[in-house]
């Protein structure tokens, strides 16, 4: 099973969207028979049948074995990735694309998006068996910062960057993207 499906493809996110699928596709993270499923869901083996085989058309969900139970034959099915990401492309920019600048939420988002797909594509590749062993890390922190030191951090984050790009940035080895969200939290509203 792979960690990350990434959907660009509008026929696989249709398949994906309807709620009763997507409950379907959450008891199948170990495989399972549609008879199995339907029993959890209270729902008939014929109705889950209908979305298992919509998700498998779609690639979602796989047949991993078959056995036989009382004279025919059952499926065995489970889901194809653990998580599954909607590309932002699937719906497209609303709108004239604006001139942004890399302190704005515009610029923010963009990047997420370009690195979601790369991150997406570094998981087909592992998935393909092409790269065992992906050398990569994430970092997430918080730093406060008062509000008339915060042009003083924002000096501070691109010296420092700069001096990385500066000492690894030769032509040499194994090429990384850096890429760096700086944005405010809110409190976490709790229940």
């Amino acid at each position: 099973m792979r960690d990350v499906l990434y959907l660009d493809d509008i026929e696989q996110a249709e398949a994906l969207l309807k709620p009763a699928r997507v409950e379907v596709l959450r008891r199948l993270a170990e495989p399972r028979s549609c008879t199995e499923v339907a029993a959890e869901l209270d729902q008939t083996p014929q109705r889950v049948y209908y979305h298992v085989k919509r998700l498998v058309e779609a690639g979602l969900v796989r047949q991993v074995a078959e056995r036989r139970v009382r004279g025919i034959h059952e499926g065995l099915y489970q889901a194809t990735a653990h998580a599954y990401w909607l590309s932002p492309r699937l719906v497209g920019r609303i709108g004239t694309r604006r001139t942004r600048d890399q302190l704005s939420l515009g610029y923010l988002l963009d990047l997420m998006e370009e690195v979601q797909g790369e991150v997406a594509a570094l998981d087909q590749t592992a998935g393909a068996g092409l790269a065992d062993d992906l050398p990569s890390i994430g970092v997430s922190g918080e730093i406060r910062v008062a509000p008339h030191r915060r042009q003083e951090f924002l000096d501070d984050l691109r010296d420092t960057l700069q001096d990385l790009f500066t000492r690894y940035g030769g032509a040499e080895g194994d090429a990384f993207r850096l890429a760096l969200a700086c944005y405010p939290t809110y409190p976490k509203e709790t229940p």
